[in-house]
């Protein structure tokens, strides 16, 4: 019994580390990269945006790819050269100051660190189950560990003042050639023989599309995308738009400013906090007001954002916008991926899953980097920012989002059906 106790602990010790490496690498740079090129490099909103738009053109496309070959090969070996070649990505893009060259390294890295978040998972998953432990009961515990390397990478970048320089890429540089390398002291993945692996096609979510015939589907997706462009707005424009308060002399001594990157990381600590209590919400209230909760979510955060400041009730307006991020973000994706599964067929499940995915964190997102920057723009005079005027704009496309939802969206809830997804 001791025996197998220790063999678990080993195997959870091994993937906890995996996870937490794989979001390290992402919060050493991630959060802070819009405030280096606002602050540091001079971009244009609307150059920041176009930069943050490859999140949703990698997204597109090489996850799937990647996939197939991960299904060919074994995912750990994938995952491991994606990470090796992505830290010497990182590298050449700390030495790159011009709008071009942070452009096409940026894609090239993201389009090969996106399908490494599925990858972890995959890996996760093989491992466990093949020493007969439960996905269900021990991935989710290893998994906020990734949210929690997240988090502190971010507080690391923050702390060390990197956050307005390119020593973010070479930090995020040395822990993915760390991550690489750890790999290979995995449990091997061997690839499976499958009766039927699923085609580039199937993976990227085109033959969930006949889902468009149902109306209820077809808003769903259409509301997922309009509101995934919301997505990555805070994460692009959060630390560049406190780390402006600087310029003003009342606050560029205070707390929030100096650690702009430690303030903006209790929205992921929020995350970890909401995820929890999805099973209830969905239970109680149904997808259409989670749904809707989360909409609402979203315009109290960019709402608040738009009345906070580093002092006083300013503070206090950005620390609750960082907590109802959890809500905004967790009630969308984790809440949608699940009415995903509950509404799709089987045989078309985990393209309807692709499909969201797309949506979201892949057409959604370039929507939202794109015309994120268009507003950024339209309203800075003479290189200064209104930054009330943005984040009110943002809360109210956030607002008639949730408005014509409420209209559109005809869902009954069925408290039943929940109960038959395991998750």
């Amino acid at each position: 019994m001791t025996m197998n106790n220790d063999h678990t602990k080993s195997i959870r010790y091994k993937l906890t580390v995996l996870n937490f490496l794989e979001f390290f690498v992402f919060g050493a740079w991630l959060l802070s990269f819009g405030k280096y090129m606002f602050s540091t490099l001079h971009f244009s909103g609307l150059q920041i945006g176009q930069v943050f738009m490859n999140l949703g053109l990698a997204s597109l496309v090489t996850p799937a790819l990647f996939g197939i070959i991960a299904d060919k090969i074994g995912p750990n070996k994938v995952f491991a050269f994606l990470h090796l070649i992505g830290a010497g990505l990182l590298f050449f893009l700390a030495r790159q100051g011009s709008y071009e060259g942070i452009w096409w390294l940026s894609l090239l890295y993201l389009a090969l660190y996106m399908p490494t978040i599925a990858l972890d998972n995959t890996i996760s998953y093989c491992i466990l189950e093949r020493n007969k432990l439960d996905v269900v009961t021990y991935f989710p515990p290893i998994r906020v560990w990734g949210t929690i390397g997240f988090i502190i990478a971010t507080w690391i970048t923050d702390i060390f003042g990197w956050g307005i320089n390119s020593y973010q890429f070479y930090f995020a540089a040395v822990i993915s050639l760390l991550l690489g390398i750890y790999t290979f002291a995995l449990p091997d993945c061997p690839p499976e023989k499958k009766d039927h692996i699923p085609s580039f096609a199937e993976r990227l979510g085109l033959n969930a599309f006949k889902l468009f015939a149902d109306s209820k589907m077809a808003v769903f997706f259409i509301f997922s995308m309009l509101l995934g462009a919301a997505l990555q707005i805070t994460n692009m424009w959060g630390e560049a738009f406190i780390h402006d308060f600087a310029t003003i002399d009342e606050f560029k001594n205070t707390l929030a400013v100096r650690f702009n990157g430690v303030l903006m990381s209790l929205s992921q600590i929020s995350e970890t906090a909401f995820i929890i209590t999805i099973p209830f919400f969905l239970k109680r209230f149904g997808i259409k007001k989670v749904m809707l909760m989360s909409m609402i979510a979203w315009v109290l955060r960019f709402g608040l954002f738009g009345i906070g400041n580093p002092v006083g009730i300013g503070l206090v307006a950005l620390i609750l916008s960082m907590i109802v991020y959890g809500m905004a973000f967790d009630f969308f994706n984790i809440s949608g991926s699940l009415f995903v599964e509950q509404e799709a067929k089987q045989d078309i499940r985990a393209s309807a899953q692709g499909l969201f995915m797309i949506m979201t964190n892949g057409l959604g997102a370039i929507i939202g980097a794109l015309g994120s920057g268009y507003v950024i723009d339209k309203f800075t005079h003479n290189q200064i920012k209104d930054w009330q005027s943005i984040w009110f704009t943002f809360a109210a496309y956030a607002l008639v989002i949730a408005v014509l939802f409420a209209i559109l969206f005809k869902y009954k809830h069925e408290p039943e059906k929940l109960g038959d997804i395991k998750h």
